[in-house]
């Protein structure tokens, strides 16, 4: 069995759920390197992307040092650069766009909806991995990705999950079932299965990336994939 190697803290919360997945599916040799998530934030809010692979190639080689044989950035939001960051890693590493793709794909989704953080809405790492396999993504309205931005960095990232929120998150699906025309929506940021808790909404398939990303590096590390 490989060591999996976890860049977490990023944020804590969603670390904790990937941990006790990683566990419940038999994982048994995992590594984590809890990082500064304020610090990995600063990088993508001025849009350094060469900072910022800087600042994670060397929590990988953190990693790689302690006998991880993969790893995975239990967070959406690195993936911005991902492309940049596995060029150079010390060691292999599990995408959660390329697996949630994949998932979209094997189900037969055509048109989804994508939440997440602003940078992961309006960046274009998902829709450009999405589109390589015929699938369109669709980001919500600007007050409607704002909205879904702020309560993501004000309260979900901190480990706050309230009732008005999950309800105007679905909300927020209902309506772009029938304004655009959406047959899923990918759960692009690993705190929002925390609070949306379901598998479908409306009829609609909810992509949780966490469950999906988790499931990847499960059959990597005990050789099934």
């Amino acid at each position: 069995m490989k060591t999996l190697g976890v860049i977490g803290g990023i944020a804590p919360e969603s670390t904790v759920e990937y941990y006790r997945l990683l566990t419940a599916g038999g994982a048994r040799s995992i590594v984590i390197n809890s990082i500064d998530l304020d610090r990995m934030l600063s990088f993508v809010y001025a849009d350094d992307m060469d900072g910022l692979v800087e600042h994670l190639l060397p929590e990988l080689g953190r990693l790689a040092r302690a006998g991880a044989g993969v790893g995975l950035f239990a967070s959406n939001t690195p993936h911005i650069a991902f492309d940049r960051i596995r060029a150079r890693s010390p060691l292999p590493l599990i995408s959660i766009v390329d697996c949630a793709r994949d998932e979209a794909a094997a189900r037969g989704l055509k048109r989804l909806a994508i939440f997440g953080t602003r940078f992961t809405m309006r960046g274009e790492f998902y829709p450009n991995a999405f589109r390589a396999a015929g699938i369109e993504l669709v980001r919500p309205h600007d007050d409607e990705l704002e909205w879904i931005h702020d309560r993501y960095m004000g309260e979900l990232v901190k480990g706050v999950f309230l009732p008005e929120t999950r309800e105007r998150l679905l909300r927020i699906i209902e309506t772009m079932k029938e304004r655009d025309g959406i047959d899923g929506v990918v759960l692009a940021g690993t705190e929002l299965p925390l609070i949306v808790r379901a598998d479908s909404h409306a009829g609609i398939p909810l992509l949780d990336t966490t469950r999906i990303h988790v499931s990847a590096a499960i059959r990597e590390v005990l050789g099934t994939a």
